[in-house]
């Protein structure tokens, strides 16, 4: 309990220090926020978000707990951001009830939140939450329950083509960098966004989405990162990572090649739309919700659908071709969506 306030003081201060939200703000936060340590003074709870550690069995475990304190009445919901919700629903004896609302960090800056029905969860229940998450000022978006959903799904190329170029030696990781922000518009290059989110949180969460995936080679981790966290160089954090944090390092300066840039840009983006057209194409969430989740939940310059049409669907089955040609990797099999979209001559707005 003690902890949980001292983190929870922490993040509201480093947000405060940021100019993020104003120290009057972060206060009436805490003052509204009661710290127990029993789940047993959550018997007059309408909701519970469990945010506790990325283990299903240990999860399963406290909702089962939970249902022997809280009222008929109360929604049970997990924040996980790729386990499966229908799972943790199966332990319950009233799986109607849950669901998973997944926010994202910092959650209080973050407008975005996935809302995940289980097979079992009840239409009231989702409608009921959804209603009462936008009441909180946040944007909503409904994914399927499948393996990250919509954000985490849809943007393991970023980081996983990102670590191939570099690891053929097409590029470093600054010119990487570089070429994604200077030239694709993202706001943090791969290679500073997984050294800020910390190597062994990405690297867990892409083995995790490539176990669930029964191992389908587009969502393979990579042995350059899997060594980076096996050296214990983390990111930041730990102080080296992709880049050299420690006081006095020196980082090498991205080459600045226009057409080098432009390919890198091209071959990440085009993977990140082949992605979000199969979880459209697999009905993991509607168009403008895999839009708006990529745009408000990781702060993609453009919705990777309307990305598409701008950049021509004919175009981008044309370079997922030539990739599958190059490799013969299943990882750049293009989604038949995009091919039966080409052939029609349509687009997805």
């Amino acid at each position: 309990m003690i902890r949980a306030r001292e983190n929870l003081e922490g993040v509201m201060e480093r947000l405060v220090e940021k100019g993020k939200l104003e120290a009057g703000a972060a206060e009436s936060v805490l003052a509204r926020i009661e710290f127990v340590n029993n789940l047993y003074r959550f018997k007059d709870t309408g909701l519970v978000i469990e945010a506790i550690v990325e283990d299903l069995d240990i999860k399963k475990d406290v909702f089962e707990q939970l249902e022997d304190v809280v009222s008929d009445r109360c929604v049970l919901a997990s924040n996980t951001s790729s386990l499966s919700i229908t799972s943790i629903a199966a332990a319950c004896k009233k799986p109607g009830r849950v669901l998973g609302i997944h926010f994202f960090n910092p959650a209080p800056l973050m407008k975005l939140v996935e809302i995940i029905p289980a097979l079992q969860t009840a239409p009231e229940v989702l409608g009921h939450s959804r209603s009462l998450i936008q009441g909180w000022g946040k944007t909503v978006v409904e994914a399927k329950d499948t393996p990250g959903f919509i954000v985490n799904r849809v943007a393991r190329p970023f980081y996983g083509e990102a670590l191939r170029i570099l690891e053929e030696g097409l590029a470093d990781a600054t010119t990487i960098d570089w070429a994604l922000t200077e030239i694709g518009g993202f706001r943090m290059g791969p290679f500073t966004l997984m050294d800020y989110i910390g190597n062994d949180v990405n690297y867990t969460v892409t083995e995790t989405v490539f176990q669930s995936f029964f191992y389908d080679p587009r969502y393979k981790p990579s042995f350059t990162q899997k060594r980076l966290v096996e050296a214990g160089y983390l990111g930041r954090k730990s102080g080296r990572g992709f880049y050299d944090y420690r006081t006095g390092a020196m980082n090498p300066e991205p080459s600045r090649d226009k057409k080098l840039g432009g390919q890198i840009v091209w071959r990440i983006v085009v993977m990140l739309i082949n992605e979000a057209a199969d979880a459209r194409y697999l009905h993991i969430a509607s168009r403008d919700d895999i839009d708006l989740a990529m745009t408000q939940g990781v702060n993609y310059p453009k919705g990777l659908l309307q990305w598409a049409d701008e950049a021509g669907i004919s175009h981008c089955v044309e370079t997922m071709d030539r990739l599958y040609d190059e490799y013969r990797e299943d990882r750049y099999r293009c989604s038949p969506l995009l091919r039966k979209m080409a052939k029609e001559g349509r687009g997805f707005y």
